[in-house]
């Protein structure tokens, strides 16, 4: 009876390492088998083509080389890894500031499974589900990933969760609707003073949190970002304030 070779003792070890490596990882997803593949089917066929709602950066994708980040936020603000000491790592400097309106397309969508945990970068989001896209503007072939907050356990609470950055529907006629001084300052992730609440909404991403008061017949509010690094206070849907790390960002 000849003896197995080493390469397929290799083979054999390597499987039942590999299913314990992933049965000690736990599933980072609540969402149902099928309703995942129902959402990758349809993002990636029927809902592929799509528009950002809001200007966002492309950034490094912390520890994964082979990756990149959309973001709608600063790298300063961005909560997705931790370090050792529970800090938020910073992804990395800003490599290109991509327009509201910019074409998108969903090329996959990955949950963290255990088995797919597995499979990420340590120093990755790898717990949180990735939308993979090709965006107009951004370098070509690169990997370009959404990243979508974790515990998404129904299709509608993630297709929400996708919509405060991506639209199937144009928004040019709404950006024509703006200054141009107003449009500049979205393309740019810039605010200036007046501009309405969707346009600072576009130019910033949606806030973290907001507040209103009434002062009289004023409406007032105030958008606080995550880690409130950045603010934003409008009056009667205008803005009339913005800060960032305290300090006024207004022209």
């Amino acid at each position: 009876m000849p003896r197995p070779s080493f390469r397929s003792l290799s083979s054999l070890l390597l499987v039942p390492l590999l299913a314990a490596l992933c049965a000690g990882c736990a599933s980072a997803t609540r969402m149902s088998p099928e309703d995942r593949a129902s959402l990758d089917r349809t993002l990636t066929g029927p809902d592929a083509e799509q528009y950002l709602r809001v200007s966002a950066y492309l950034t490094p994708f912390f520890g994964d080389a082979s990756k990149r980040l959309l973001t709608p936020y600063p790298p300063e603000d961005v909560r997705l890894v931790d370090d050792t000491q529970g800090k938020p790592i910073n992804p990395g400097p800003i490599q290109a500031t991509l327009p509201a309106g910019s074409r998108v397309r969903i090329t996959k969508v990955e949950f963290p499974t255990a088995w797919v945990v597995t499979e990420r970068v340590l120093y990755s989001p790898r717990t949180w589900p990735w939308v993979y896209v090709t965006v107009e503007g951004a370098p070509a072939g690169e990997q370009v990933v959404l990243v979508l907050p974790p515990n998404l356990d129904r299709p509608d609470a993630f297709r929400a969760e996708l919509e405060n950055t991506l639209s199937p529907h144009s928004p040019k006629a709404q950006l024509d609707g703006f200054s141009a001084a107003v449009k500049e300052a979205v393309r740019t992730k810039k605010l200036v003073a007046d501009m309405p609440a969707d346009a600072v909404r576009m130019a910033w991403g949606p806030p973290e949190s907001i507040r209103r008061t009434l002062e009289g017949t004023a409406k007032n509010e105030e958008w606080r970002y995550t880690g409130e690094r950045r603010k934003a206070f409008l009056t009667d849907g205008r803005l009339v304030r913005a800060e960032e790390a305290g300090k006024s960002v207004l022209p």
